[in-house]
């Protein structure tokens, strides 16, 4: 079926902040003891590398735990957060530019009462309690620090074509808990399908956005596909 079909590698080498926008309608799926759970990705955050104040690798900044940033388009980085919970970003752009996707919110097609399960819910759970939140929607396909630098085009842990969103079904806002950034904090790269009740929470500043990188340095990223900036 051409909804379950792996994305190219050209759609992940490519700035985040478009990446991130065109995963929204995309399919997460987990396969986990015989059974595929399937959650349509309807909210992201894109992270924009070294100059961007609110990433993991801003200032050039590398670690082992962020070692996964740095891999070509495509892998999962996988963090853990609080002490208690885990996030799955997708890379994005070429090998050494630290670009990656948050993602947020998913809504689930398949294997929802295993979802509730995994995160000890009643199976008729309300709108956003499933998955609504990065650490959510890890909990619920029961994903942790294994999936570190998967290739999301294959295994067990991958992202499929599904059903992309027109522009007019997208709503834009500055990223959520990144008030340190300073004015990376209020750049508009998070994405909410608009009719979705399972996002994390409603955007308070919203606004259409066309199908562009949204600052100088992603522009650039964008035409030569590749780039070395990312602000």
């Amino acid at each position: 079926m051409a909804r379950f079909r792996p994305l190219p590698l050209s759609f992940y080498r490519r700035s985040a902040d478009l990446v991130a926008r065109d995963l929204l309608g995309r399919y997460l799926v987990r396969e986990t003891a015989g059974e595929r759970l399937v959650l349509r990705l309807v909210e992201t955050e894109a992270y924009l590398g070294e100059d961007d104040r609110a990433s993991h690798a801003r200032g050039g900044h590398r670690s082992a735990r962020n070692a996964s940033m740095y891999l070509d388009g495509g892998h999962a980085y996988v963090y853990f957060v609080y002490g208690m919970h885990w996030c799955l970003n997708v890379v994005c752009a070429t090998a050494g530019v630290p670009h990656a996707v948050l993602l947020r919110a998913g809504e689930a097609l398949e294997g929802a009462a295993a979802m509730a399960r995994r995160r000890g819910l009643p199976r008729a759970a309300r709108p956003g309690e499933l998955a609504g939140g990065p650490a959510r929607l890890c909990q619920a396909l029961g994903i942790d620090r294994r999936f570190d630098a998967a290739d999301l085009r294959r295994g067990a842990l991958r992202v499929t074509e599904g059903a992309p969103l027109d522009d007019d079904a997208v709503v834009v806002s500055p990223r959520v808990g990144v008030g340190y950034a300073g004015p990376a904090a209020r750049w508009p790269l998070r994405f909410q399908d608009a009719a979705s009740r399972e996002v994390s929470r409603a955007a308070v500043v919203a606004q259409a956005r066309p199908r562009r990188s949204t600052t100088r340095a992603t522009s650039r990223v964008a035409r030569s596909g590749r780039g070395r900036k990312q602000r």
